[in-house]
């Protein structure tokens, strides 16, 4: 298994809606729940802070309403593909006035998740 050691963001733009993707070494899934907060604050008019966490053999995923499956799932299952534990990644959306629809919604997740994710594995 692998994890990272840093914080990295990443963002993708689709239609004037930005994804920042936030992916950040995560301990104890107790903690969890603060940082999101954090995370809240510093991205203040987001709709959006979808996530995925893998802690040891503990794993959570919320898709913080957008369309069920569109968004937590589909970045947990990124976090087992590459292996990566003891990690957490929070996608925060800037709804940019246009309605992607689940598909293409479901793309950007994942390729602002697989951006962050490839970015944090090279350094």
């Amino acid at each position: 298994m692998m994890t990272i050691d840093k914080k990295i963001v990443q963002l993708t733009e689709v239609l004037n809606s930005k994804f920042y993707a936030i992916i950040f070494p995560l301990d104890n899934p107790d903690d969890f729940k603060t940082i999101l907060e954090s995370l809240k604050k510093e991205y203040k008019k987001a709709k959006h802070y979808c996530y995925a966490y893998r802690v040891g053999q503990k794993s959570k995923s919320s898709d913080d309403g957008e369309p069920s499956g569109t968004a937590g799932r589909p970045l947990l299952e990124l976090l087992y593909k590459k292996d990566l534990n003891n990690v957490a990644l929070v996608v925060v959306r800037y709804f940019g006035g246009t309605k992607l629809g689940a598909s293409r919604l479901l793309r950007t997740y994942v390729q602002a998740g697989v951006n962050v994710i490839n970015e944090a594995m090279v350094d």
